[in-house]
């Protein structure tokens, strides 16, 4: 019997989660008011049902919408250069996922890339959403509410191109130039930078040369792994434009 009832609240659970997300009216417009194609990637939290594209191209002024259902998390971000070569293999300059496909099929983009991080609230609850550096930059984004309630409820965005800023030694080099900006962590592994070990807390983790980089480009995005007091926005009840160089 306690078999049979555990079952049966795991279904109930299972469909109340359903329930809610399919109440859910958030959608996420994808914008690409870059000069060149951009190739967009999602990735869905755990526990949180994936939105109907994981990958997709977006050619200069083409637009996107995507439905996400209530609770969900995830990221979004944008590769550039990618190109199929001739045994079918799907590959990017910058953001690749490795899926070796457009789709990204629940595989993260490959440092450095620009983020842009939500987490949706439900009943009343607010959204959590961020456009983050610390995993490094390679174009401008930006991360905007729509018909959302709240005091903080305002733009995360990135507009500079800072690969014509970044330090020779966090340079990606690639066609033309520049092509992403590392993150110091990614460049040099050391703990003060990845804020690990003993730099692991807000309180010996602190601003460094290479983040007041990133922090003077774009002060709304994340620079480092604790730069939570200006750079985290929560608004209630909207739906989102994410833009491709704003």
């Amino acid at each position: 019997m306690e078999s049979i009832r555990a079952a049966c609240i795991a279904v109930l659970s299972l469909l109340t989660l359903l329930f809610e997300g399919l109440q859910s009216s958030t959608t996420f417009t994808f914008i690409n008011q870059c000069k060149y194609t951009v190739w967009a990637g999602t990735l869905s939290g755990a526990g949180s049902i994936p939105l109907p594209k994981t990958g997709f191209e977006l050619y200069p002024n083409a637009t996107v919408v995507l439905p996400a259902t209530a609770r969900w998390s995830g990221r979004f971000w944008g590769r550039t250069g990618c190109s199929t070569d001739i045994a079918g293999k799907f590959s990017c300059a910058t953001g690749d996922c490795a899926s070796g496909t457009m789709s990204c099929s629940g595989a993260g983009a490959i440092p450095p890339a620009t983020l842009a991080e939500i987490t949706l609230g439900t009943n009343g609850s607010p959204d959590f959403y961020d456009i983050s550096l610390v995993d490094g930059y390679n174009l401008p984004m930006s991360l905007i509410p729509v018909g959302g309630q709240g005091s903080n409820c305002k733009p995360a965005i990135c507009s500079q191109n800072i690969n014509r800023m970044c330090p020779t030694n966090l340079q990606v080099n690639g066609d033309g130039g520049v092509v992403a900006c590392k993150s110091a962590c990614e460049a040099f592994g050391d703990p003060k930078y990845c804020c690990t070990g003993v730099y692991g807390n807000p309180n010996s983790c602190k601003p460094t040369y290479f983040s007041s980089l990133f922090k003077s480009a774009c002060p709304s995005a994340y620079s480092y792994a604790f730069d939570d007091l200006t750079s985290t926005f929560t608004c209630v009840g909207p739906s989102y434009l994410l833009i491709f160089c704003p």
